[in-house]
C-alpha cells in the first residue's frame, strides 16, 4: 500500500463523517435560526393605516361640491358647464387631500375607475395656495386616464414634469439649471402597449405605488409600468402629502376604493 493510497483512504473517510453529520435531522434550535433568519429577509413592514373609511369624507379636505362618497367609493367630478356641456366648469386642477399625516416610504394599494379626463393619486407632495376651485397641489403623480398614453407613468405635478413613461425605467439626474431634470432611460419594465391593453376602459382597475427612499414604482392589474431612481436630490420629494386628482378640461368622473396603505421601515 503506497503513502498515496492511504491518504486517499483518510481523505475519503473524512468526507463521509462529513456527510453523515450534514444528514442528521435538523434540530429544534436549528429551525428556531432558520425561521428567525426568513423572518428578518422579509421587508419591513408597520401596520396599515386607514386612510378612508367608506362611508364620508372623514380625515380628507377639498371642495365638497366636486368630492363625494358614493357607493362606498370617493367620487370626484368635474361637471359641465351649461353654456357648453363639452367642457367642464373648472379652470384649474384641484385635489382631495388627505389630512391624516404625510407619506414617505410605503407601500399604497387602490382600485380606481374613470369616466373620461385625466386623475391620478398624489404623493410626496405639497400643498400650494388654493385656487378658485379648490386644493392646488405639487409633487409626485401616480397618473391614469380615460385615454390611452397616460396611464402608469410617474408625472410630477406642478414640478420637473414626466419623470417616467409607460414601460421605462429612469434615473432622473440633477438639470444644468438646477430646475430642468436629465432623464436618463435605464432599461424597460414592460411594452407600453400591452400594459394598455390590460387596463379596463371605464371599470375597476388596481393600481400599486411602491415608494421607498429615491426608488418609486408604479404597477397597474399587476403589471409594473415604471421604475424610477430619483437622483436629483434637490428636487426629489422624500415625504408629503397624499391626494386625489380631479382634472381641468372635459367633463369627468372619477371613483376610488379599497384603499391599503403599508408604511415601509
Amino acid at each position: 500500500m503506497t503513502l498515496l493510497t492511504v491518504l486517499m483512504g483518510m481523505i475519503m473517510q473524512s468526507d463521509r463523517q462529513k456527510l453523515s453529520v450534514a444528514l442528521k435531522p435538523p434540530t429544534m434550535q436549528s429551525i428556531r435560526t432558520l425561521a428567525l433568519l426568513a423572518l428578518l429577509a422579509l421587508p419591513a413592514l408597520a401596520e396599515d393605516v386607514t386612510i378612508f373609511n367608506g362611508t364620508d369624507l372623514t380625515g380628507w379636505e377639498g371642495n365638497m361640491d366636486l368630492w363625494s362618497v358614493k357607493d362606498g367609493t370617493i367620487t370626484g367630478i368635474t361637471p359641465p358647464d351649461p353654456a357648453d356641456p363639452t367642457k367642464g366648469t373648472i379652470k384649474h386642477n384641484t385635489f382631495l387631500v388627505w389630512k391624516g399625516g404625510t407619506v414617505g416610504d410605503f407601500e399604497l394599494t387602490f382600485q380606481y375607475r374613470i369616466e373620461k379626463g385625466n386623475s391620478g393619486v398624489q404623493y410626496r407632495s405639497k400643498e400650494l395656495a388654493p385656487g378658485a376651485f379648490g386644493p392646488i397641489i405639487s409633487g409626485y403623480q401616480a397618473d391614469f386616464e380615460a385615454g390611452t398614453t397616460y396611464s402608469g407613468i410617474l408625472y410630477e405635478e406642478k414640478g420637473r414634469g414626466i419623470l417616467a413613461k409607460r414601460g421605462e425605467k429612469t434615473v432622473i439626474k440633477p438639470g444644468a439649471d438646477g430646475k430642468k431634470p436629465v432623464v436618463e432611460q435605464a432599461g424597460t419594465v414592460g411594452v407600453s402597449a400591452d400594459i394598455q391593453a390590460a387596463i379596463k376602459s371605464e371599470d375597476w382597475n388596481e393600481y400599486k405605488i411602491i415608494a421607498k427612499g429615491n426608488h418609486v414604482q408604479h404597477f397597474i392589474n399587476g403589471m409594473q409600468t415604471i421604475d424610477v431612481t430619483d437622483e436629483d436630490t434637490a428636487n426629489a420629494p422624500k415625504e408629503g402629502l397624499l391626494a386625489l386628482q380631479i382634472h381641468a378640461g372635459p367633463p369627468m368622473k372619477v371613483q376610488f376604493k379599497t384603499f391599503k396603505m403599508t408604511p415601509l421601515k
